[in-house]
């Protein structure tokens, strides 16, 4: 699935449960989620599916969590992910790229994760400041801000696979 296979709503509910599925992994690698979203259907709004994927992301195991973490790429890595992770990842310029590369190993030796955020918008020394921001963190309040940033994640994907 790239960025540009946009299903559609109506597509999304269409789909049998395999194809459906493997469309939602596109936007979050944890299969308990897919299947939570694929069983869902149908979605009569936007809304209600991103409603739907919060609750199954609220729902999701820590190690659900760490799966779904599998499928993002570390900030800063050239060529590294899918079509969604390359185009949220577009305003890490080569400046910022060393120092993000840096960072994400203390963050990934302090965390034993890949550091994740919301992309999408963001320039690469945004990235690298909210990052030195959240080594700062506790391990518990650093799961519950990856838990949010893997929502808006999964929202803004989902929003693309399904369009306007």
């Amino acid at each position: 699935m790239t960025t540009s296979s946009r299903v559609g709503l109506d597509g999304l509910d269409a789909l049998p449960d395999a194809d459906a599925q493997r469309a939602l992994l596109a936007c979050c690698t944890s299969p308990p989620w897919a299947r939570s979203l694929a069983a869902g259907r149908p979605y009569h709004s936007v809304d209600q599916l991103l409603a739907a994927a919060d609750a199954a992301l609220d729902a999701l195991t820590e190690s659900d969590v760490d799966a779904a973490l599998a499928g993002h790429p570390r900030i800063g890595e050239r060529g590294a992910g899918g079509d969604f992770s390359r185009q949220e990842q577009s305003g890490v310029d080569e400046r910022s790229r060393a120092g993000l590369l840096a960072a994400n190993q203390e963050y990934e030796e302090r965390f034993g994760h890949v550091y994740l955020v919301c992309a999408a918008g963001r320039s690469g020394a945004d990235l690298l400041a909210i990052l030195h921001g959240r080594l700062g963190n506790d391990a518990a309040t650093e799961r519950r801000v990856l838990r949010d940033e893997l929502r808006k994640i999964n929202r803004l994907r989902l929003r693309a696979l399904v369009g306007p």
